[in-house]
């Protein structure tokens, strides 16, 4: 069997939204694009900016007021050694000495060169005995320096006064603060007031804001007296800096590129509309001719078809243009004729007046045309081709027959439309393939068998697949006689073997997905009047519905039942009384309908799968009705679906193979061939 031509591809219409952009974009709408882009990246730099200085500053807080604590730390450990040393000088010091012995004191001496600033001898009535060094006044605004106190005992361990030192904060703030801190903060000590009490790095009484500065109490080693750690240079905003300077400029141009764009734009709009209506108006005489008009070049090819030329021939544009011979709407028996008047037409030796010749149509109708033939000259008068006329003149009566034969052909397609594409892609896809495969499958068994090869198992996979390639054969034959209105070839079939072959066939699906497979099928079951070849094809396309369903369900939970019964009086609707019928069942545990209707799920083209045409359930159901059946789907014992049909009973005895059958109630993917 020959398979058939392809047939051409047929153009899709683009999607909505493509449409919706390629007006806009003949409108030129999409000036404004670049100028929305730049404002949403200079948006999105800024948040960024925006975002990226929250970050630093909180990072810099942090860092701020770690080191607040470390240097409160430090100054508390040092006012705290000075105490220990005033301590140790106080329980040493003698207090029946005379008052400049005060100043003899080796830790005194020590304290003076280290940090402090006097050291005052007060006894027990609070009356100042001495003060080192003399003339230090020690009533001295407070706020200036700051003081410690220890108590003094006389010999019999009586208190016998105090011995206070007194010390600038400045300058403990000096020697405490490292270098590093003094360089990246400004360092002071205030009151509980807010005023100043020592600024050594002359920080001044600029108020820092909180998010820039730190505030830590120095109790108790100095009351109501806390350190302030403040930055020295807070840092400058984000829309201060020169990336967003940047930006703005860039925004600024972008700005000026989008108007000049849109001036662009408008003017090449202009142009373009003054083409697209004068292209128009040629398109609209060229359309309103009836005459057919092709231009071909030097060597031949199609360069330019009209509307009334494809009309003619019936082929479209797209099949026409960029054609060399021979011409698809050449006669096959009068190639050689058309290719003598082709190259004498090239020679310029085409008639004045015209000539006749005969087309065949893509459709296969012959038609007589009457053709013109002059040059084709551009601008610069150079040769570049020839341009034809083109009438039809075929008789009336001939038209007619033709109009009727279109007509009858049109209501055939109408009639079987989403089955057309089916069968022509099954005659000519399957066809060679399967036939090469029984080929090439019969030549490798008598090669084998010649080289002497008696595997019994290779011979029989060789066998078994020549005879699945053959069956694969027949039935694209058989679906493609059904499809172009040929009656099924009936006779008396045992269902349940058609059923069990169907299975075979999918032995691999099964084994890979490790399906439970249950066979109910009873013994004494009638034969049924049918199309074996297209009822195998009917279950095995339910069967691999069916494990497709249940590729995403657990393993353990997989199960699909084929069953076969008598149509009693739970028939499905249209199957006659329940006598004659008998009803197979497949039975799974996928998903289920999901509230889908038969109706809904035998339209053609609609698919529940990603990848489906959309055809198959349509193909069972035209098959089953062709056979006078009928095809329903309902919910699963199972909790998935049950797809069903019904065949007619054939006039005969039961089935004697139904007996092995019914012996193997469950069917294992692992006993199908």
């Amino acid at each position: 069997m020959q398979p058939d031509p392809p047939s051409p591809p047929t153009q899709t219409p683009p999607p909505p939204s493509r449409r919706w952009a390629r007006a806009l974009a003949r409108r030129g709408a999409w000036w404004w694009v670049p100028l929305v882009l730049s404002v949403l990246f200079t948006v999105s730099v800024a948040t960024w900016l925006e975002l990226s200085d929250r970050a630093d500053l909180e990072s810099r807080q942090r860092q701020l007021i770690t080191d607040s604590l470390s240097l409160e730390s430090q100054i508390t450990e040092r006012v705290g050694e000075e105490q220990a040393q005033l301590n140790e000088l106080a329980r040493s010091f003698d207090t029946t000495q005379p008052p400049e012995a005060l100043g003899r004191q080796e830790a005194v001496v020590d304290g003076l060169a280290r940090l402090w600033q006097s050291v005052s001898w007060v006894d027990a009535d609070t009356r100042l005995v001495a003060v080192v060094p003399e003339g230090v006044n020690i009533t001295e605004r407070p706020g200036i320096s700051a003081h410690l106190s220890a108590p003094l005992h006389d010999p019999q361990g009586r208190p016998a006064g105090h011995l206070v030192v007194r010390y600038p904060p400045s300058m403990l703030l000096r020697q405490t603060v490292p270098w590093w801190l003094a360089h990246e903060y400004d360092v002071r000590l205030v009151d509980g007031y807010g005023q100043v009490v020592a600024d050594p790095l002359k920080a001044g009484d600029r108020e820092a804001p909180p998010e820039q500065s730190h505030r830590h109490s120095l109790e108790p080693a100095m009351p109501d007296t806390y350190l302030e750690l403040a930055l020295h240079e807070p840092p400058r905003p984000w829309w201060l800096r020169l990336p967003i300077v940047m930006m703005a400029v860039f925004l600024m141009m972008i700005g000026v590129a989008t108007a000049l764009l849109r001036w662009q734009m408008n003017e090449v709009l202009r142009t373009q509309t003054a083409l697209r209506t004068e292209a128009a108006w040629r398109q609209a005489m060229e359309d309103s001719l009836t005459v057919g008009l092709r231009a071909r070049d030097v060597e031949g090819r199609l360069v330019y078809v009209n509307r009334a030329f494809c009309d003619l021939v019936g082929f479209g544009p797209e099949e026409l243009i960029g054609r060399a011979t021979p011409m698809p709407y050449w006669p096959p028996e009068a190639i050689a004729d058309s290719m003598s008047r082709h190259l004498r037409n090239m020679a310029g030796g085409a008639p004045r007046d015209g000539y006749e010749a005969r087309w065949v149509r893509k459709d296969g109708q012959p038609i007589d045309v009457m053709i013109f033939e002059a040059p084709l000259v551009d601008a610069s008068g150079r040769h570049i081709g020839w341009m034809g006329s083109i009438l039809d003149i075929t008789e009336r009566k001939r038209l007619e027959e033709r109009e009727r034969h279109q007509t009858d052909t049109m209501a055939h397609q109408a009639r079987l439309t989403m089955l057309g594409e089916v069968a022509s892609a099954l005659a000519h896809q399957l066809n060679q393939p399967l036939t090469s495969i029984t080929g090439y499958a019969a030549g490798v068994k008598r090669l084998l068998e010649r080289s002497g090869q008696t595997d019994p198992r290779i011979l029989d996979a060789m066998t078994r697949l020549g005879d699945q390639a053959g069956e694969a054969g027949r039935i694209v034959k058989r679906i493609r006689e059904f499809l172009t209105r040929r009656s099924p070839q009936r006779e008396t079939m045992d269902l349940a073997q058609a059923a069990h072959r169907a299975l075979a066939l999918l032995g691999r699906e099964l084994r890979r997905l490790q399906l439970h497979v249950e066979w109910v099928v009873p013994a004494g079951l009638p034969r049924v009047d049918a199309d074996p070849v297209l009822i195998e094809q009917v279950v095995l396309n339910l069967v691999r519905n069916a494990c497709d369903e249940m590729a995403g369900v657990p393993a353990t939970q997989r199960r699909l039942r084929v069953s076969i019964a008598r149509a009693g009086s739970g028939a499905l609707a249209g199957a006659g009384d329940g006598e004659g019928f008998l009803r197979l069942d497949v039975d799974d545990a996928g998903p289920g309908l999901r509230g889908r209707s038969v109706e809904q799920l035998v339209t053609p083209f609609y698919s529940t799968k990603p990848d489906g045409m959309g055809m198959g359930l349509a193909i069972c159901r035209s098959i089953i009705e062709a056979h006078h059946g009928a095809f329903d789907a309902t919910a699963s014992a199972f909790g998935g679906a049950r797809f069903s049909f019904t065949l007619p009973l054939a006039a005969g005895g039961t089935l004697s193979e139904l007996q092995q059958l019914d012996a193997q109630p469950d069917v294992q993917p692992e006993d199908l061939p």
